[in-house]
């Protein structure tokens, strides 16, 4: 048996709850096996949420949506920079004591920006930079939370069929090793949808923080003209 999270829509800031639940899981490295921990870890969260529609959000998923919105799979195009895919932006936006942005991780597969070695050397992760803006590590899933919200916004098709979900899941992550997670996001992104707050919020990142975080909502209350322009980042 193994335990993973379950991330539920909510109604509410921060419009993602998380659901810890127990399956069966089938060890090995095979799709087939990674999918039937899938089917169990589903079928156990509907056991206690049933009529709820979840959605596994990895290469390994059953379904193509899922796979689609892998992080290693969603795309951002930006003029005069080309396609890149959210995780290679993600690696490629931290900042360490000892180096980085490393901005050429844009030009390379997911799978080889994650695994380059300079993301291990490069000493202690102080923030994140995406091209000309800045992102503080607080709230830990901001900087990701965003930028996956912003790449989905601009595929409004994959927005429109994913929104019909209740719940989301990525059998890869494990909490005790990582902070951020696609699902996690997938469910921040519907939660805001669902309350009509999306394109708001991602009108500028820092309403996104605001409106997102509950707990920054006092501290952003206020926009300072020079913190709250509207940089064209993509």
């Amino acid at each position: 048996m193994a335990n993973r999270p379950v991330f539920k829509t909510s109604h509410d800031a921060p419009f993602v709850s998380e659901v810890n639940t127990e399956f069966e899981f089938h060890p090995g490295f095979s799709i087939q096996q990674k999918q039937r921990s899938i089917t169990s870890l589903h079928e156990s969260f509907l056991k206690d949420y049933p009529g709820l529609r979840v959605l596994e959000i990895s290469s390994k998923g059953n379904f193509e949506l899922g796979v689609r919105l892998s992080a290693f799979n969603l795309m951002i195009h930006q003029p005069g920079v080309g396609d890149y895919s959210v995780e290679s932006a993600f690696q490629a936006s931290k900042v360490f004591e000892l180096g980085g942005p490393f901005q050429d991780l844009l030009r390379v597969s997911s799978r080889d920006a994650k695994r380059d070695p300079r993301l291990r050397s490069s000493g202690q992760l102080l923030a994140f930079k995406f091209f000309t803006r800045e992102f503080p590590l607080e709230p830990k899933t901001y900087f990701y939370d965003w930028l996956y919200a912003s790449a989905l916004w601009r595929k409004q098709d994959l927005l429109r069929e994913v929104v019909q979900f209740d719940a989301f899941t990525d059998i890869e992550y494990n909490p005790k090793k990582s902070v951020n997670c696609q699902a996690r996001s997938v469910a921040k992104v519907v939660g805001l949808y669902r309350r009509n707050l999306l394109a708001a919020a991602l009108e500028k990142p820092e309403k996104f923080l605001m409106v997102g975080y509950p707990e920054c909502q006092e501290e952003f209350s206020g926009d300072n003209e020079d913190e709250a322009r509207q940089d064209s980042l993509f």
